[in-house]
Parts: structure tokens; C-alpha cells; sequence
């Protein structure tokens, strides 16, 4: 579980000086890290190795994001065994707070742990977060009530904005200069891979032997990910100017908090969706629930596939994408709204809807990087706060009509409702800035 609306800068000469002496500052600290020895060039192999290690991470945090999505009946019929009897819709629309609080965790943790951690050596930081996250997961597979089980989805969610965030700096500085957007699809993928593989893997493991073996195959997943980063990942300082206080001041700036907003709310109308399809397959479109890891895997391919060409279209011009984005999800929102009742328009619909919700997710980080001015740790944190903001207030409105008793179809209306207002608060980004951009004309004339 990303954006500002100016486009990428080009890569002029300034900006690749400033990269130069960003390279150059990090031998540096690697040189007195390593007793003055000198930081061994990264081959191609070795840079995509560590790419790679990163986008496990990924791998595993799509998992325990989204294998909630796809067990709803079971943890409902598990965790909320008397409301499940009686009521069933409620108890399904009211087990979502598995997915919000998770959600919820995110938004927290993000900001909190990039002020905190943004001198941390990065490899260091990440591996302190795989391992907070293999501890949350075990706890989230292991407690016995839903309220704890609540709590420990509270606490594992707390790393992931964090690791997404480091981990897309480290992949931009791997990449390079005009390859930003692409570094950060390239670590978004491994979440993106997720909704392919492993959650429809993983959603059938929960609805073979229980939901909570479907956890613990995720914190195994996350262990992994410790030392895959610990041994392929290269050691990067981290901003030795890092404080607080600077993370922090990107607050300050109404860009950010509209970016943060823009995330938020459009993508929680893919949020809405997703976090009913297990009951849209089988009770709206009438599909056996075998049926439900095949729709999420189909989900998933929309979702890659998109997330590798916002990456582009973020280095290419985050306006232009960010707009095609949510015109994108709101048709295929209307979609599956429209036709979701057949097993065909179901599919479909929810392939559109993934497709086109993950091409905003890079652009949206892109933006929020681009907005913050020093504060890059907390900037590239704060799209997966966002977009977990999103998440929480899908999973909550969607279950709200769905305990309501207005249908599993309903949620693809509030999420259409949710995409408008992200394409409303776009807009007033884009105006201010022309106005600000004519102001500074204005006074540079002067």
C-alpha cells in the first residue's frame, strides 16, 4: 500500500552536479565507515541484485496488506464467531478493521520513524524494519481475539512506510539521475508482484489450513527479506543533515500536505474495491470462492503492470499522469459498478481498477519527493501514509455500505466518489502552483 503536480525536473546540469556531490558525499562517509578504504564500484549485476532484496521486502509487505482482503469470511468466522451466525454481512464489513488498522499503522509509523531514522545508515534502518515487521506479522498470526489480533495489525503496519520510503532513496541513488521515477516503480513492484503471486498463493494457503498459517508464510517471507537485504543491499549513509526538525519542516508546505491529500483520498477508491472482493466474488458475482485467489491474481496483473508504467510516465511528467491516473480509475470504478454482477464484469473491472490505480501510486511518490525540499526521508515515507490513508478509508467506507446491507457492488460507487475528490484536489495543486510559478515570474522580472 504518491504525488505532487509538477513534472519531474529535467536533468539538467545542476541537478547532475548535485547528484555528483551526493555520490561524492557518500564515499566519503563510506570511506570513514570502512577505516578509509574505498567504496568498490556496484556492477550492473550487483545493482539489480540489490533491487532485487529490496523488492522482496516489497514482496512480503503487498502480503500482509492484502491477504486480509481475500479471508474476510474466514477471520470474520474465526475472530467474530457469534456475529458471524446472526449476521454475517456485519460481521465481514466489521472484521475490514484488520485492514484499517494495519492502515492506520502505516500512517503513523511513516512520518515517526523517517524523523526519527533519517541519519540512520539506510541498510541498517532497513534491516531494523524487516525484522520489526517478521515480529508484527508472527504476533498478527498468533494472538488469540480480534482485538488483539486488531493491535498486532496496529503495530506490524508501523514499518512499512518507512521501508518503502528508504528503500525507494536507495533505489534512486542505485538508479541514478532521470531513472527516479523508475527506481521507486522498481521497488513498488515487489508489492505489485505480490498481488499476483503471493496473496492469491497465500489467500489459498489461509482458506486451506486458516487464516493464521496464511500470516505466519508471511513473517518466513519477511525473515528473508533481512537477509537478502543484509547481504546484497550496499551500505549508504544516511543524511548526515537529517533532523527532526528538517524532516519535519516539509509540513510546512501546503504542496505536501495537498500531495499527502491527493494520495489519500483518490487512491482509497481502489482501497474500497479491493478490500471487499473476496465477498464481490462470490456474492455479487455468484463465483465459487475457489474462484477468489484467481481474481486476485488477475487484480494483480492490472496492478503491475500499471505500476511499471507510472513509473515512466512519473519520469516523463507527473501532471499528465497524474491526471490519465484517476480519469483512468474512475471509468473502471463505473465498470465494475456497472457490470460487476457478471463473473466476466467482474474480472474486468477489477483488472481496470488495479491497472489503473497503481499507475498513480509512482507518481504520486515522484510528486511528494519532489515537493519536500530537504526533507527527501520523510517525503518518500509519506506517499505510503498516504495511500494507506486511502486504504483505511476505503476499507472503512466499503464496509460501512456493506454492513448497511446496500450490496458488495456498493463500495465501487464509493470509491468512484473517492476518485473525484482526488481529481478535485489535483487540480487545486496544479493552481496553485501556476499561480505561485506567475508570482515568482512576476517578482524576477521586477
Amino acid at each position: 500500500m504518491t504525488v505532487s503536480t509538477a513534472s519531474v525536473p529535467i536533468i539538467d546540469d545542476a541537478t547532475a552536479a548535485a547528484y555528483a556531490a551526493q555520490q561524492r558525499a557518500h564515499d566519503e562517509a563510506y570511506r570513514r565507515a570502512h577505516g578509509g578504504a574505498d567504496r568498490p564500484p556496484l556492477s550492473t549485476a550487483r545493482v539489480y541484485a540489490a533491487l532485487l532484496a529490496l523488492a522482496l521486502g516489497g514482496f512480503g509487505i503487498g502480503s500482509t496488506e492484502f491477504v486480509a482482503m481475500g479471508l474476510l469470511p474466514e477471520i470474520a468466522r474465526d475472530l467474530l464467531p457469534g456475529l458471524y451466525v446472526s449476521n454475517a454481512e456485519e460481521a465481514i464489513g466489521q472484521s475490514g478493521w484488520v485492514i484499517t488498522a494495519y492502515a492506520l499503522g502505516v500512517v503513523v509509523g511513516a512520518p515517526v520513524i523517517a524523523a526519527l531514522g533519517g541519519r540512520m545508515p539506510r541498510r541498517r534502518l532497513l534491516l531494523w524494519l524487516a525484522a520489526a515487521f517478521t515480529v508484527g506479522t508472527v504476533a498478527s498470526a498468533t494472538l488469540p481475539t480480534f482485538e488483539l489480533v486488531i493491535a498486532a495489525r496496529f503495530a506490524a503496519g508501523l514499518p512499512h512506510g518507512a521501508y518503502f520510503g528508504v528503500a525507494a532513496l536507495v533505489a534512486a541513488s542505485l538508479m541514478g539521475p532521470g531513472k527516479r521515477g523508475q527506481g521507486v516503480a522498481l521497488v513498488l513492484s515487489g508489492l505489485t508482484v505480490a498481488t499476483v503471486i503471493g496473496v492469491p498463493l497465500i489467500t489459498a494457503v489461509g482458506q486451506a489450513a486458516g487464516w493464521r498459517a496464511a500470516y505466519l508464510v508471511v513473517a518466513a517471507l519477511f525473515a528473508a527479506t533481512f537477509v537478502a537485504v543484509r547481504i546484497l543491499v550496499p551500505w549508504q549513509p544516511g543524511d548526515a543533515n537529517s533532523t527532526v526538525r528538517s524532516e519535519l519542516a516539509a509540513f510546512g508546505r501546503l504542496q505536501v500536505w495537498i500531495a499527502v491529500a491527493v494520495g489519500a483520498i483518490g487512491f482509497g477508491g481502489f482501497f474500497a474495491v479491493y478490500s471487499y472482493i473476496a465477498p464481490m466474488v462470490t456474492d455479487a458475482a455468484g463465483m465459487p470462492s475457489a474462484t477468489v485467489p484467481w481474481v486476485l491474481a488477475s487484480t494483480g496483473i492490472g496492478l503491475t503492470i500499471g505500476n511499471l508504467i507510472g513509473g515512466r510516465l512519473a519520469d516523463a511528467g507527473t501532471v499528465r499522469a497524474m491526471f490519465l491516473g484517476f480519469a483512468g480509475l474512475i471509468g473502471a470504478l463505473a465498470l465494475l459498478g456497472l457490470t460487476g454482477s457478471w463473473p466476466l464484469g467482474l474480472i474486468a473491472g477489477t483488472f481496470a481498477v488495479g491497472f489503473m490505480a497503481s499507475i498513480i501510486s509512482p507518481v504520486v511518490q515522484t510528486r511528494l519527493m519532489d515537493v519536500a525540499g530537504e526533507s527527501q526521508t520523510l517525503a518518500a515515507a509519506l506517499n505510503h501514509s498516504a495511500l494507506n490513508v486511502g486504504n483505511a478509508l476505503g476499507a472503512f467506507l466499503g464496509g460501512l455500505v456493506v454492513a448497511a446491507g446496500w450490496g458488495y457492488l456498493t463500495p465501487a460507487w464509493v470509491g468512484l466518489l473517492l476518485a473525484v475528490g482526488g481529481v478535485l484536489l489535483a487540480t487545486i495543486s496544479v493552481a496553485l502552483e501556476r499561480r505561485d510559478s506567475a508570482a515568482d515570474a512576476v517578482r524576477g522580472s521586477a
